[in-house]
């Protein structure tokens, strides 16, 4: 594990790593160790998986939502802006599909309230904005290795990258039970340590991660160049070249697309329905949090295609003939 932990810290860009047992114990641990204090609050994007706003609750903070980029579906540093208020302690923006936040107009937002950056980084291995890798890009980020990522283990678990010395010390060891040295725990801390043979797995395979990142943004490229014009697809911004865990689009017959090509033996995904503040647990501790109608469209009308390294190009020009044979023949876009 300690071997990964260099490795991966050494990839994003950071002087540490601090590997956990999920991406959920990831973004708990990083705002409790960031120093966020029991009920301040962290803004997070209205369209985002639930475990975003799961870690900032678990960590005894109070999720603040914002709208996202109809575009991209990443966080609107303008929303972020409009929601600061006194009682703001941290931004926490999600890279969501595999494309990294505009995170120096963030940075800025941050710098002028003086508030911590938290990235959710669970979907960004290997991304870059302006250069820089995701997780170097604020005060911590948290990151997933669930199988599914792009650099995903043979289950679950999770990292945190920072450059901060006292945080990532803080960090280690609320993940091993709160202990400062073996039989001494100085804090209430978690059984989340990255199991070691996930780390082994890893080790392995974070070599291949360019490679495979690679490939994705030739399967993407693939799918726009055929698909453009047909159905609504998912901005990319040069400074921040997405590393695609997911390729998502838009319909807004998205229910009656998915059943149509499920019917032709292409497999798609539904992300991120309904809009974060809209699932029942949410509300129920939070109660009715009002409308984000951005974040809302893309969780009525978001479809994930097939997006993985291996794919092969005749796979990937397939799905792309049954969907817009399917969108011809539903009329819809």
């Amino acid at each position: 594990m300690e071997a990964f932990e260099r490795e991966f810290a050494d990839y994003c860009g950071v002087s540490h790593c601090v590997g956990v047992a999920s991406g959920t114990a990831a973004l708990t641990i990083a705002i409790q160790a960031a120093g966020i204090e029991r009920g301040a609050e962290v803004i997070v994007p209205g369209h985002t998986f639930i475990a975003s706003v799961l870690g900032v609750i678990h960590a005894g903070a109070v999720p603040v939502f914002c709208e996202v980029e109809e575009a991209t579906g990443l966080i609107d540093p303008d929303a972020v802006a409009a929601a600061v208020t006194a009682r703001t302690a941290a931004i926490l923006p999600v890279h969501l599909y595999g494309q990294a936040c505009r995170m120096d107009v963030v940075a800025e937002i941050a710098r002028r309230h003086s508030l911590a950056i938290v990235e959710d980084a669970a979907q960004a291995h290997g991304a870059t904005y302006r250069g820089r890798r995701a997780g170097s890009l604020g005060t911590a980020a948290a990151f997933s290795f669930y199988p599914s990522k792009n650099l995903g283990a043979l289950g679950d678990g999770g990292a945190i990258c920072t450059d901060d010395d006292w945080l990532a010390t803080r960090a280690r060891q609320l993940r091993n039970l709160g202990q400062q040295r073996k039989g001494e725990h100085e804090v209430i801390g978690y059984n989340e340590r990255l199991d070691g043979l996930q780390a082994a797995l890893l080790r392995v395979k974070l070599p291949h991660l360019d490679r495979w990142n690679a490939r994705r943004r030739e399967h993407a490229d693939a799918y726009s160049a055929a698909l453009a014009g047909h159905l609504e697809l998912t901005a990319e911004r040069p400074d921040s070249p997405s590393v695609h865990h997911l390729y998502a689009v838009r319909s807004a017959a998205r229910d009656r697309l998915a059943q149509a090509l499920g019917r032709q033996n292409v497999q798609v995904g539904i992300h991120y329905t309904p809009a974060a503040h809209r699932h029942p647990a949410i509300v129920q501790s939070r109660g009715d949090l009002g409308n984000l109608p951005v974040s809302e469209r893309w969780a009525k009308e978001q479809l994930s295609l097939p997006m993985f390294a291996e794919l092969e190009d005749d796979e990937v020009r397939r799905a792309s003939e049954v969907i817009l044979n399917c969108v011809e023949n539903l009329a819809i876009q």
